[in-house]
């Protein structure tokens, strides 16, 4: 870890869904560097942090700005925290990189924890359209051939898979892992 800190990227779920629930980015930016983390970006609407943390991990800043938001939103999201390593590999493993060049088609879901056989099976089971998945630790790929609004597969994943988690676009991970690395310099 240099001085500066780690890297981390947080996902925020149910955030300015349908005009509901509604955070302006300036003031979601503000709230990271209240909490004294810095060199904080955000990225598009659905609630996306790139910041330096000089101390804790992804487990330990998840509970402390879960707790933080809740208090100054008065709502709860779910966030996802993740080091740059993990969206590293998170692209490198990707294992449809045939449609990586069409971001509209390719998603992942970023799981709070690795889904176990039987869970995994489960969703296998309802994966009948056109899509088709791959799950890989705590990471969901979904190919979406018709896009992801059209699926009625993708639906299922949360109620089905029943592991918390938020899913972003193909382009959405690849700008993130950027502004990650580009902070990391």
């Amino acid at each position: 870890m240099s001085e500066k800190g780690t890297v981390f990227v947080a996902l925020f779920s149910g955030i300015n869904v349908g005009g509901n629930r509604i955070v302006k980015m300036a003031e979601l930016r503000a709230f990271f560097e209240e909490l004294g983390f810095s060199g904080v970006a955000t990225y598009v609407q659905s609630g996306n942090a790139v910041f330096r943390a000089r101390k804790g991990d992804a487990a330990s800043l998840t509970k402390q700005l879960e707790a933080a938001f809740e208090k100054k939103w008065g709502f709860y999201s779910r966030i996802m925290v993740r080091d740059l390593g993990w969206f590293e590999r998170l692209v490198k493993e990707n294992p449809y990189p045939q449609v990586a060049g069409d971001p509209t088609k390719l998603h992942a879901y970023v799981l709070e924890r690795e889904p176990t056989a039987e869970e995994i099976a489960r969703l296998t089971d309802k994966c009948t359209g056109p899509e088709s998945f791959e799950i890989k630790g705590d990471v969901l790929y979904l190919y979406a051939p018709n896009g992801l609004g059209k699926s009625v597969f993708a639906g299922l994943i949360p109620r089905t898979l029943k592991v918390p988690g938020t899913a972003r676009n193909w382009r959405s991970v690849l700008a993130l892992l950027e502004m990650a690395g580009g902070a990391d310099s």
